[in-house]
């Protein structure tokens, strides 16, 4: 069967401990375009962005019950990063290394053509930059 989708892209939900943090990091970093704050039922706020054509719903003051286990991928099973394709690697890492943010792994060619480096949000979540020549 499979799904039948009627949109090019996800969009992703991330749980985060300080929002004005996690808005300093995706919006003003990445750059991702800010759309709309929404309160959520439970408490809290959706900060949505945009990522190309993906939604990125920042989700602050919900206070969850548990933290995520740290460490990356080897860090514990489920969704452990995301990656977001890019045209100027270098650059990116550049201002998030400036912007204070954990460099995971720095630029390197993973294979030929590819070139990727991972950067932890204010909350430790990996986010993967992907370059293909």
């Amino acid at each position: 069967m499979g799904v039948k989708l009627t949109k090019d892209s996800i969009d992703l939900g991330i749980v985060v401990s300080d929002g004005p943090k996690a808005l300093a990091f995706y919006r003003d970093t990445l750059g991702f375009e800010h759309v709309a704050d929404t309160s959520m039922a439970g408490g809290g706020t959706m900060h949505r962005l945009m990522c190309g054509t993906s939604l990125i719903k920042v989700i602050s003051g919900s206070n969850p019950a548990a933290e995520a286990a740290p460490g990356g991928i080897a860090g514990a099973f489920g969704y452990r990063y995301w990656t977001i394709s890019v045209s100027n690697i270098a650059e990116v890492i550049e201002a998030c290394a400036k912007g204070g943010y954990k460099v995971a792994v720095g630029v390197r060619e993973i294979r030929p053509g590819v070139t990727i480096a991972i950067v932890e949000d204010p909350d430790g979540n990996w986010v993967e930059f992907l370059q293909a020549s």
